[in-house]
């Protein structure tokens, strides 16, 4: 028997996933990751978490299985990372959305109470559950209003958490994580279409690059400092929800501009502005009050907005540098 903490990881060859996977191994943990595909997932994590992890085929929509893995591998610490798209798939598949981000978390919860309730629990919640905010900035304490399946899903979650945690005494929690990045971000998320076309652009890929609002503000961070918030919730000795955000907005043009500057262009040469792809104007802006997880966590980002748009441009003119 091993005396190594241990954690089971849904989702883990996601951009979140994958960090939260190098932090605990790096902290002595066994890692498990629950997977569809082993296969896929091993391809698509860096070579040495797949070399270093646990991979098991889990089917969110499967309560008896989440079960019988869970009776298996007994993990102390669980984290949910598996969900539908929070870009532009975000209103495709509706009841789609619902099973895998709202269900799912039910059933993961009745399979934790069922073979251990000592088990912890931290789920990926968004900020999308503010949807129409009706405050800025928002706080654990904001009326919720989601306006997309996405949204309405992460806050039926919530409440499950929230029942879970209230009526069974089991130690789960929310993370309502506002914009977090990273070079392993995908290609459908504005953050990552920016930095790699800026980076296609310098290589003589391409020419131009379309966007929707450039003025629009978000609030962006680096996925490796949301993880960290995340496993300091599950050590803490009381159970509680938190908003993980940077607290700073910055619009889509500064992205750019940054973006771009750091390959020695000026995106005023490459970037149009193209009026179809504008989303709705928001009531309110999205940026996150982190006071209590300074307070209750002692965390902060370390990752400034720069050095992360640098950071993605950089890994993104390697890549492509490396194929050409």
């Amino acid at each position: 028997m091993t005396d190594k903490p241990s954690a089971l990881i849904t989702g883990i060859a996601g951009q979140d996933g994958s960090y939260l996977a190098e932090l605990l191994l790096a902290k002595g943990y066994r890692v498990i990751g629950a997977v569809r595909d082993r296969q896929k997932a091993r391809a698509a994590l860096p070579v040495e978490v797949a070399d270093a992890v646990e991979l098991v085929v889990w089917d969110m929509l499967d309560q008896r299985g989440m079960t019988e893995v869970l009776a298996q591998y007994r993990p102390q610490e669980i984290y949910n990372f598996a969900a539908y798209s929070s870009g532009a798939g975000m209103y495709d598949d509706p009841v789609g959305v619902g099973e895998v981000n709202g269900m799912a978390v039910a059933r993961m919860l009745e399979a934790i109470r069922a073979v251990d309730a000592g088990m912890r629990f931290c789920q990926a919640s968004s900020r999308e559950i503010f949807g129409e905010a009706v405050e800025s900035p928002q706080t654990e304490s904001t009326p919720v209003n989601p306006r997309s399946p996405y949204g309405a899903a992460k806050l039926y979650a919530d409440s499950m958490i929230r029942i879970y945690r209230q009526r069974y005494g089991i130690f789960a929690c929310s993370a309502i994580l506002f914009n977090h990045e990273s070079p392993r971000r995908g290609l459908g998320f504005v953050t990552r279409k920016i930095t790699h076309e800026a980076a296609r652009i310098k290589l003589g890929l391409a020419k131009e690059l379309h966007l929707g609002n450039l003025d629009a503000q978000r609030d962006w961070g680096f996925a490796g400092d949301f993880v960290r918030a995340m496993w300091l919730m599950l050590q803490q000795q009381h159970v509680d929800d938190y908003v993980l955000a940077t607290g700073q907005v910055h619009s889509v043009r500064e992205l750019c501009d940054l973006a771009f500057s750091h390959l020695g262009l000026d995106y005023r040469d490459h970037v149009r502005e193209d009026e179809a792809s504008y989303r709705p104007a928001e009531t309110a802006l999205l940026v996150g009050d982190i006071a209590k997880a300074r307070a209750g966590l002692k965390w902060q980002p370390e990752v400034g907005f720069k050095e992360l748009v640098q950071m993605m441009v950089d890994e993104d003119l390697r890549n492509l540098s490396n194929r050409t």
